[in-house]
């Protein structure tokens, strides 16, 4: 099936369930948080996925989206990574695999404390590593849904790749109307076109001056990781923080409350 059809399709599927949505009149408040975790491998080089765990309770969050997770591959003991921290946590859990990686799967994953109903990986351009987006829609508490898409895009300097895996994206975000939550590591700074191209829909949640850098965890100059969140309309305040970790991933991870304002 052409690239174009499949987005169009994926788009029409996202869409169709908002009129199933029971409308509801209050606020929502919960908490997101977005985590490279270098597939569990801390800066000390050991893979300890219990401390990664360890780690991801402490930010608190109902909703974590995961880059650089193993799926029963051999550099991380062939463990099912998202699986147990799902279940170290009590938290639902899905994943998306990038591509097949020594006996197993390399990708991304999400945890949620709130209901999974459905789940798509979203195949993007290749960069100089295949790509997913992994959209996860959950259902909040008073029965609304929200769209929860987690991104990991390419890396190099040039963004070339990095911006058609951004533009195919936004293709079919721009056609969803459900309140979507989109987070992870852009491998981008705020003023690239990375995230310029979402200013006209998405509300970037921006994180404290005076420690906003997520990369890298022991010494961050960099700010890659992001949440964002659309319409800007659907959205209250928010609040967030950069954690710091120097041992656990070479990622700082990043929370944010957010509101999800009454229709």
């Amino acid at each position: 099936m052409p690239a174009a059809r499949t987005l169009v399709l994926v788009a029409i599927a996202w869409c169709s369930l908002v009129g199933a949505t029971r409308v509801v009149s209050q606020d929502t408040v919960f908490t997101v948080a977005s985590y490279n975790i270098r597939h569990g491998r801390g800066m000390d080089g050991v893979v300890n996925l219990q401390r990664t765990g360890e780690a991801i309770a402490r930010l608190g969050a109902d909703i974590v989206a995961l880059q650089e997770v193993d799926k029963n591959v051999e550099r991380s003991g062939r463990v099912d990574e998202p699986q147990v921290l799902g279940s170290q946590l009590r938290m639902e859990y899905a994943f998306g695999a990038f591509m097949p990686y020594q006996g197993g799967e390399y990708g991304m994953g999400m945890l949620s404390r709130f209901p999974i109903r459905r789940m798509h990986a979203l195949r993007l351009p290749d960069g100089n590593e295949p790509r997913v987006a992994l959209m996860v829609e959950v259902e909040l508490p008073n029965a609304r849904r929200v769209l929860v898409v987690n991104v990991h895009f390419d890396w190099v300097a040039n963004d070339t790749l990095r911006y058609a895996q951004v533009a195919a994206l936004g293709a079919v975000l721009d056609t969803v109307s459900i309140p979507i939550v989109l987070l992870g590591d852009f491998n981008d700074q705020p003023d690239s076109r990375t995230l310029t191209r979402w200013q006209q829909r998405f509300r970037t949640v921006e994180k404290p001056a005076s420690d906003r850098f997520t990369f890298s965890s022991t010494e961050p100059k960099q700010e890659i990781d992001h949440i964002l969140l659309a319409p800007v309309a659907a959205w209250g305040a928010t609040t967030a923080r950069v954690m710091t970790d120097t041992l656990t991933s070479d990622h700082r991870p990043v929370v944010a409350r957010v509101q999800l304002r009454a229709r």
